[in-house]
C-alpha cells in the first residue's frame, strides 16, 4: 500500500476521534455554555503539551444495537502534558460520545492513566462530565467504576488528585470525584448527586431542579463536598492551575519555591492595632492573613463553606504554607461540626504533601447546643485534634486573641507537637473566658456583693490579668513568644527555614483509626 494512504487514513482516524460524537452533538455541549472535553483540555495545559492516549479505542458491546454505535476513542479522551512546565496526568469525560457514560473502554483508559501517574509521582486530573455508568453494558460498567475506585483510595496522599466537574455528574461518577484531594466545579453548568431529580421525585416525592439537588452553590456552600466554585469553565480550569503552583508532584517531594519579591523582613504596622479593645468584636482573620503573607496573595479553600475556620494555600517567603485560621468575624471563630470536619480534612491533605501548616488562633472554644451535640460535635472535634496530632510536617501557631478551653489544645498546641507557637499581647490563653470564669469560681461571692455589676468587672480583670494573659502560658514554655503582631511575617519565615530540614514520625502500624 502507498505510504501517502497510509499517513492519510491515519489523519483521517484521528480528526474523526477528535469530533467526539459529531458536529451537530458539540453545538449542542457549546449551546449550554460547556466546553468539549478536547477544549478543557488545551485551555488546562500548557499550549501545545498534551499528547494523547488511546485516541482509537473503541468500545466492545454489541448489545442494544451499540454494534452500529461506535466513536473513535470512546466517551473519555485521556492523555498527558504539563502545567507552568510540570508533567501531569488529565482525563476528560466526553459528554458528546454517549453523555460521557462511562462503559468498559472508558474505564480502561482511565486506569491505564492513573497507573501511570503513579508510577510516575506527578498528578492526575479528571475533567468530569458524564451520565453516570452506560447502562447498556450492564454490571461491567459498574466494574470499571469499582477498579477506578480503588485506584483513587490507593492514590490518595501519593500523588494529587483533582477531579473538575464540567456538567451533570450522577450515581457512580461522583464517588471517584469524592475520594480525590479537591473537588472544582463551575456555577449553573455543573452539578452532582447520588440520584437525580426524577429519582428523587418518584421516592420522597419531592419537585427540585439540578441546581437545587446538586449544585455548585449546594455543594461550595451547604454540603461541603465542592473546595472551589468557579464562574465558568474557563475560570475553573485557571483556578486549578493556581492550585498546583502550591503542591508538590508527589508525596517524596516538597512543595514548589517561588521567589515572590516580597521583603522577608517586612513588618505591617497595621497588625499593631488589627486587634479591637473589647475582646467580644470581631475582626476579619482573611485581613490578618493577607498582611502577613507574600503580597496579600491567599487561595482559599471551601470558601463559603463552614466560614467560621478559614483555609487555604499562601505563600511566606517563597514557601508554600497552608493556613487554617479561626474566623472572629462568623459565629465569633467557634468550632462546629463543619469547620472541625473542614479544618480537618485540609490538615491531613497538607501533611500528605508535605506543606508547613501555619494556624491563627482565635477561638472561644466548641459550640454548645443539643443540634451540635446530637450530629456528633465531640467526633468531629476528635477529627481536627487526631488530623493535628498525627500531622508531622512544620506546624506554627499564633495566638492572637482567645484560646480557650479544649479548643486551645486541638488548634495546634505546644502539646499537640506544635513545633513553634508564638502568642501577640492580645492573648487570651485559659480554660474558659474571664466573664464564664468569674460566674463560676465567685458565683456566692457575686450574690452577696452590695454592688454585683462593680465586683464582677473588678474580678474579670483580675482573672483576665492572672489566668489569660499570654505570660502565664508563656512561664510554662506552652507558648514560645510572645510578640508584638508586626513582626509575625519575619518570625514566621525565619521559624519556617529553621524547620526547613524538620524529621518527625509516627508509631509503625497499618494505619491510626481516625474517628469518622
Amino acid at each position: 500500500m502507498d505510504k501517502s494512504i497510509n499517513i492519510q487514513k491515519l489523519h483521517d482516524l484521528k480528526t474523526k476521534s477528535r469530533m467526539g460524537g459529531g458536529e451537530e452533538r458539540i453545538k449542542a455541549q457549546h449551546a449550554k455554555g460547556r466546553l468539549t472535553a478536547r477544549e478543557r483540555i488545551d485551555l488546562l495545559l500548557d499550549k501545545g503539551s498534551f499528547r494523547e492516549m488511546d485516541a482509537f479505542v473503541q468500545h466492545r458491546t454489541n448489545d442494544f444495537a451499540l454494534d452500529k454505535q461506535k466513536f473513535i476513542g470512546d466517551s473519555v479522551v485521556t492523555g498527558w502534558g504539563t502545567i507552568e512546565g510540570k508533567l501531569v496526568y488529565v482525563f476528560s469525560q466526553d459528554f458528546t460520545v454517549f453523555g460521557g457514560s462511562l462503559g468498559e473502554v472508558h474505564a480502561e483508559k482511565i486506569c491505564k492513566i492513573m497507573d501511570l501517574a503513579m508510577r510516575n509521582g506527578a498528578p492526575i486530573i479528571g475533567l468530569n462530565d458524564s451520565g453516570g455508568a452506560r447502562i447498556q453494558e450492564g454490571v461491567v460498567s459498574l466494574a470499571g467504576y469499582a477498579d477506578i475506585f480503588l485506584r483513587n483510595t490507593l492514590a490518595s496522599g501519593v500523588i494529587p488528585q483533582i477531579s473538575a466537574i464540567m456538567g451533570p455528574c450522577a450515581g457512580g461518577a461522583v464517588y471517584s470525584p469524592a475520594l480525590t484531594d479537591f473537588i472544582f466545579m463551575t456555577r449553573n453548568t455543573s452539578y452532582m448527586f447520588v440520584t437525580g431529580p426524577d429519582v428523587v421525585k418518584a421516592v420522597t416525592h419531592e419537585d427540585v431542579t439540578q441546581e437545587e439537588l446538586g449544585g455548585a452553590s449546594v455543594h461550595s456552600e451547604k454540603s461541603g463536598v465542592c473546595h472551589v466554585a468557579a464562574e465558568n469553565e474557563a475560570d475553573t480550569l485557571f483556578l486549578i492551575r493556581k492550585l498546583l503552583s502550591y503542591l508538590p508532584q508527589n508525596n517524596m517531594e516538597d512543595p514548589p519555591f517561588v521567589e515572590t519579591g516580597d521583603n522577608p523582613l517586612r513588618m505591617d504596622e497595621a497588625l499593631d492595632s488589627i486587634i479591637p479593645d473589647d475582646a467580644n468584636k470581631p475582626y476579619d482573620i482573611k485581613e490578618v492573613i493577607r498582611l502577613i503573607m507574600d503580597n496579600g496573595q491567599f487561595f482559599e479553600i471551601h470558601e463559603n463553606y463552614a466560614a467560621n475556620i478559614v483555609v487555604g494555600f499562601a505563600r511566606l517567603g517563597g514557601h508554600s504554607v497552608g493556613i487554617v485560621a479561626n474566623q472572629p468575624a462568623v459565629l465569633a471563630g467557634v468550632l462546629d461540626i463543619d469547620a472541625s470536619e473542614k479544618a480537618a480534612r485540609f490538615v491531613r491533605i497538607c501533611d500528605s504533601f508535605n506543606i508547613p501548616i501555619i494556624t491563627f488562633e482565635d477561638v472561644p472554644g466548641f459550640l454548645p447546643g443539643t443540634n451540635q451535640e446530637h450530629h456528633g460535635i465531640i467526633r468531629s472535634g476528635a477529627k481536627l485534634l487526631y488530623a493535628y496530632c498525627e500531622a508531622t510536617v512544620p506546624k506554627l501557631t499564633v495566638v492572637t486573641r482567645k484560646a480557650y478551653g479544649g479548643a486551645y489544645c486541638v488548634m495546634s498546641s505546644k502539646h499537640i507537637r506544635g513545633d513553634v507557637n508564638l502568642a501577640w499581647p492580645s492573648a487570651e490563653i485559659a480554660v474558659m473566658g474571664p466573664d464564664g470564669a468569674v460566674n463560676i469560681i465567685f458565683r456566692k461571692e457575686l450574690e452577696k456583693a452590695e454592688d454585683p455589676l462593680k465586683r464582677k468587672a473588678e474580678l474579670v480583670a483580675e482573672y483576665r490579668e492572672k489566668f489569660a494573659s499570654p505570660y502565664v502560658a508563656a512561664e510554662r514554655g506552652y507558648i514560645d513568644d510572645v510578640i508584638e503582631p508586626k513582626e509575625t511575617r519575619p518570625r514566621l519565615i525565619n521559624a519556617l527555614e529553621m524547620l526547613e530540614n524538620k524529621r518527625d514520625s509516627n508509631p509503625p502500624k497499618k494505619h491510626g483509626n481516625i474517628p469518622l
